[in-house]
C-alpha cells in the first residue's frame, strides 16, 4: 500500500471530466468574450467556480463511541479528528484539501465566518465541552472545525463531515445529522461489530436512504470482536428485509493506521479498507466530480446554441438577401414572445408566485398540525406522573421530538420546492425552448440552538419538614374542633376522638396539599412545553417564511437572466441580419465563409461539452 501523499495541484486539475470540462469552460468564455456577450461569460464563470471548488460532502454519521472519527484518520492518513475514550465530538470536523496543513473556527452565521486557529488549538472546540469554553472571543458560536490536509484523495474537492454522535434516533445531534445528509452527496454510517444494528440505527438508516441517494455501512472494530462475520451477515439480513441497498464494509481503522505508518499492504488488505477506499474515490467522489462536470459542460452547451442561433439567424440572411426581411420579422416576433418572459404576467412568473404562496401555507399549516401534536403527547406524559420525578426525562425528550419534527417539516418544504422548480423550469422551456436551472433550499438546523425548554420553574416536592408542618396544620385543626369548641357550646364526652380525628384530618390535610401541588406542578410543566413550542413555532415560521422568499428571488433571477441573455442573443441576431442587407455580394461571400466558420467553431465546442463525462 502507499502511504498518501502530499498533492501538488488543485481538485483533479490534469486529468478526468473535471479537466475536459474546465477546457471547454475556458473556451466559451473566450467565445463569449470575441463575440461581444459578458452577460454569457458571467454564466459562465459561475461554472468554473464550481469546477474549482467542487466540495463534494461524504458525512460520516453514527452513534456515539462506534469509531468514527477513528476511520475519518485511517481514511485521509492522518490524526485529523481527535479520539478519545470518555469524550465525544461535540461539533462537525471537515476535512478537506489544502495545500497546507491547517484548521479553522466555522463560525454562526449568514453565510458561516471562517476563523483561522492553530491545529493544536482545533481539539478543545471538537471535543465535547462547556459550550462558553468552545466560543472564541467574538462570541460567536461554533458550528464546527474544519481541518486542511494536503492529501491527494481531497484533492479533487472531497470535504469529509466527522459528526456528532446520534444519542439514539430520538436525540437533536440526529436531527441536525439528518439535516447535514439531506444537504450531502453521500453518506457513510458507522457502527461496530460489538453488536448487530440496533433499531434506532435501522430508522435512522431508512431515513437517511430517503434524503440521500449514496448511502454504505462501515462496520468497525473487526481487529477487536473476533465474530464480526456473524455481525455483518446479521446487519446485511436486517437491511435487507427492511428493504434498503445499503452494503456493509468490515474495516478496522486500527490496522489501516498502522498499515500506512509502515506501508504495510498486507496489513492495509486485512484492514478491509480498501473497499472503503474505492467507495469514497470511485463512487463519491467520482461520482460528484463527474456530475459537476457535466453540469458545467450544459452550460457551454447552452452558452453554443444561443451563439449558434445568433450565427445561423446572419447567414440566413447572408445566403438569401432576399428573405433578409423576413427573417428579421420571425426573429421580431420571437423576441416579442422572449420580452414577455421578463413581464410579471409571464406563465412561469405567475406558477412561482402561486407556488411560493401556497406553499407558505401548507408548510405553516404542516409546521402547526406537528406541533399540536408534539404538545398532546407531552401533555399526556406530565399527567402520568410528576412532573418533580420526570421532568429530567421530558426535557430532552420534548428538544429531540421537535427537533425530528423540524426536520420532517423541512424536507416536506425542500421536496415540494423540487417539485415547485421543476413546474417552473417546464412552463419557461416551453416557452422559450431554455435548459431547466437550479435551486438550493436553506437548512433550518441552527433553530434548535436559538430556543430551549423553560426550565425556572419550580417542580420541587414538598420537604419532610413541610409535610410535617402541614400533617401538624391539620391535625391541629381537628384536636381544637372537638374540644375547645364543643365545650364552649356545653357538649361533653368528645374529648377522646379528638386526637384520632385530628390526626385523621391532618392525613387528609396533607393528601389535599399534594395533590394540589401536584397539579401546580402539572400546570407549570406544561406551560413549559407551551412557551417552548411556541418559540419554536415563531422562529420556525419566521425561517420557513424566508427560505421560501430567497427560493423564489433564486429562481426569479435565474429565468431573468436567462430571459435577459435569448434577448440579448435576438437582438444581436437582428442587427446582423440587418446589417447582411447592405452589405455587398463581396462582402457577403467573406462574411457568409467568416459566419460559417465560427459555426463551425461552436460545434467542435458543443460537441466537446457533449462528451464531457462520458
Amino acid at each position: 500500500m502507499t502511504q498518501p501523499q502530499q498533492a501538488t495541484t488543485g481538485p483533479d486539475a490534469t486529468s478526468g471530466p473535471v479537466a475536459a470540462a474546465s477546457a471547454v469552460v475556458e473556451l466559451a468564455l473566450t467565445a463569449c468574450q470575441a463575440y461581444g456577450r459578458p452577460d454569457l461569460g458571467s454564466r459562465l464563470s459561475v461554472a468554473r467556480r464550481r469546477l474549482a471548488e467542487p466540495g463534494i460532502h461524504l458525512v460520516v454519521a453514527g452513534e456515539f463511541k462506534k469509531g468514527k472519527s477513528s476511520l475519518v484518520n485511517a481514511l485521509v492518513g492522518a490524526p485529523a479528528c481527535p479520539v478519545d475514550d470518555d469524550i465525544a465530538t461535540a461539533v462537525p470536523t471537515y476535512v478537506r484539501y489544502g495545500t497546507q496543513a491547517g484548521a479553522n473556527l466555522v463560525l454562526d452565521g449568514e453565510p458561516p465566518r471562517r476563523e483561522p486557529i492553530s491545529v493544536s488549538e482545533a481539539r478543545k472546540h471538537v471535543v465535547e465541552q462547556r459550550a462558553a469554553d468552545r466560543s472564541p472571543s467574538g462570541g460567536a458560536a461554533v458550528a464546527g472545525v474544519e481541518i486542511l490536509l494536503p492529501r491527494t484523495m481531497l484533492a479533487g474537492g472531497l470535504v469529509v463531515v466527522d459528526t456528532p454522535g446520534l444519542g439514539g434516533l430520538a436525540s437533536a445531534h440526529a436531527a441536525a445529522t439528518l439535516a447535514a445528509i439531506s444537504m450531502a452527496d453521500a453518506v457513510l454510517f458507522v457502527t461496530d461489530a460489538s453488536q448487530e444494528l440496533t433499531r434506532s440505527e435501522l430508522d435512522f438508516l431508512t431515513r437517511a436512504r430517503e434524503l440521500c441517494p449514496i448511502v454504505t455501512c462501515a462496520l468497525t472494530k473487526t481487529d477487536f470482536y473476533p465474530s464480526w462475520r456473524t455481525i455483518r451477515d446479521l446487519d446485511t439480513d436486517h437491511l435487507r428485509r427492511l428493504g434498503v441497498e445499503i452494503s456493509v464494509l468490515p474495516v478496522s481503522s486500527t490496522l489501516r493506521s498502522r498499515a500506512v505508518q509502515h506501508n504495510d499492504k498486507d496489513l492495509n488488505a486485512e484492514s478491509g479498507f480498501k473497499d472503503l477506499v474505492r467507495f469514497v474515490t470511485d463512487t463519491v467522489a467520482g461520482r460528484g466530480r463527474t456530475q459537476v462536470a457535466v453540469e458545467a459542460a450544459n452550460e457551454v452547451r447552452a452558452v453554443c446554441q444561443q451563439l449558434t442561433d445568433q450565427f445561423a439567424a446572419e447567414r440566413s440572411a447572408l445566403v438569401d438577401p432576399a428573405r433578409a426581411q423576413q427573417v428579421v420579422d420571425d426573429l421580431t416576433a420571437t423576441k416579442r414572445r422572449t420580452d414577455e418572459l421578463k413581464s410579471a404576467a409571464a406563465r412561469w412568473n405567475q406558477t412561482l408566485a402561486d407556488g411560493i404562496g401556497d406553499l407558505s401555507a401548507d408548510i405553516e399549516h404542516d409546521l402547526r398540525a406537528r406541533i399540536r401534536q408534539v404538545i398532546t403527547e407531552a401533555d399526556e406524559l406530565i399527567e402520568a406522573a410528576d412532573p418533580a420525578d420526570t421532568w429530567s426525562e421530558i426535557e430532552p425528550w420534548l428538544e429531540s421530538r421537535v427537533s425530528h419534527d423540524l426536520i420532517a417539516n423541512y424536507t416536506v418544504l425542500r421536496d415540494r420546492s423540487a417539485d415547485l422548480s421543476h413546474l417552473v423550469a417546464e412552463h419557461f422551456r416551453a416557452a422559450s425552448g431554455e435548459v431547466l436551472g437550479t435551486f438550493a433550499v436553506y437548512n433550518p438546523v441552527s433553530l434548535l440552538a436559538r430556543s430551549r425548554v423553560e426550565t425556572t420553574i419550580s417542580l420541587e416536592k414538598m420537604t419532610a419538614r413541610k409535610q410535617t408542618m402541614v400533617a401538624l396544620k391539620g391535625s391541629y385543626s381537628g384536636i381544637l374542633m372537638f374540644t375547645m369548641l364543643p365545650s364552649l357550646l356545653g357538649v361533653t364526652g368528645l374529648a377522646p376522638i379528638a386526637i384520632p380525628v385530628g390526626l385523621l384530618m391532618g392525613r387528609n390535610s396533607l393528601r389535599e396539599e399534594k395533590r394540589r401541588q401536584l397539579t401546580a406542578r402539572q400546570a407549570q410543566a406544561k406551560n413549559a412545553v407551551r412557551r417552548y413550542c411556541d418559540e419554536i413555532q415563531f422562529v420556525m415560521g419566521k425561517d420557513s417564511r424566508d427560505t421560501l422568499r430567497r427560493i423564489q428571488r433564486q429562481l426569479r433571477d435565474h429565468y431573468a437572466a436567462r430571459a435577459e441573455e435569448l434577448g440579448a442573443s435576438l437582438g444581436q441576431a437582428m442587427q446582423s441580419a440587418s446589417e447582411a442587407v447592405k452589405r455587398t455580394n463581396a462582402e457577403r461571400d467573406k462574411r457568409l465563409r467568416d459566419v460559417d466558420a465560427e459555426l463551425a467553431r461552436l460545434r467542435r465546442l458543443a460537441q466537446a461539452a457533449a462528451e464531457v463525462g462520458g
